[in-house]
């Protein structure tokens, strides 16, 4: 694949199956289901997406099928793809400009807190940082409903992450090491907010203001820090565990 493709697209292809390798090391997968995507430059509002039969620690760069806004291939390609399952995706996509990567898990911390009344609460930094960046979508069932992307579009509105009620977590980025970064925050935050509600009912608060502010240096810091150190670790993390993702 890599020599029938762009240089442009094969480093996106490259980071995409990177993401699933880190997704299924983390433990964060769900047999072959939910998604990681990403768009390839151009007027041809293309993406990349999973093959629907493969586990996540099978992608590769080279299996990664192409799909047009609806999840069907565009070209042709011995695997099969999930269309109903790149609802969320397709809506993110084609709503926001800056929507380059989008990446949605049914982690059990993610789909508990997810179904928690009071949703992330500030009771840890790693929550503190990604909070100010969360929006909410009630559930509906699942996600086949093409009617259900506008509804999701004016929910997460300008926000980076997003609790789907009921279901999971979400998050979007400029690129695939970003996206994959604000995930990893939501995703910790979950799991930390589990542990501490389970350790009994004397969860400590922040004072008053002191997860504003976290909020406001996440803001600032977490996508500096995605792109130029977290990002570039998380690569050769996968590179060190297999790297037969990049063929």
């Amino acid at each position: 694949m890599k020599d029938k493709v762009s240089e442009e697209e094969w480093a996106i292809r490259v980071d995409l199956a990177a993401a699933y390798r880190l997704v299924a090391y983390y433990g964060w997968d769900d047999l072959i289901f939910t998604h990681l995507s990403a768009r390839i430059p151009g007027p041809e509002h293309h993406f990349l997406l999973n093959p629907y039969q493969l586990m996540f620690e099978e992608v590769t760069a080279s299996s990664l099928v192409k799909v047009d806004v609806h999840g069907n291939p565009v070209e042709p390609t011995p695997f099969i793809t999930n269309p109903a399952g790149f609802t969320i995706h397709s809506a993110v996509h084609m709503a926001r400009e800056d929507a380059h990567a989008v990446m949605h898990l049914h982690t059990p911390a993610g789909q508990a807190v997810s179904a928690h009344e009071d949703g992330l609460l500030p009771l840890t930094q790693t929550a503190m940082i990604i909070r100010g960046d969360l929006a909410f979508h009630d559930y509906e069932g699942i996600a086949v409903d093409l009617d259900e992307r506008e509804r999701i579009v004016a929910d997460l509105g300008d926000k980076d992450a997003m609790l789907l009620r009921n279901h999971g977590t979400m998050a979007v980025g400029s690129n695939v090491g970003e996206c994959f970064v604000k995930l990893y925050f939501l995703e910790r935050a979950c799991q930390a907010q589990i542990m501490a509600l389970s350790a009994g009912d004397k969860a400590s608060n922040p004072p008053q203001g002191a997860a504003e502010i976290a909020g406001q240096q996440g803001a600032a810091g977490l996508t500096l820090v995605a792109n130029m150190l977290a990002w570039p670790a998380l690569k050769r993390k996968a590179y060190r565990l297999d790297p037969s993702f990049a063929t």
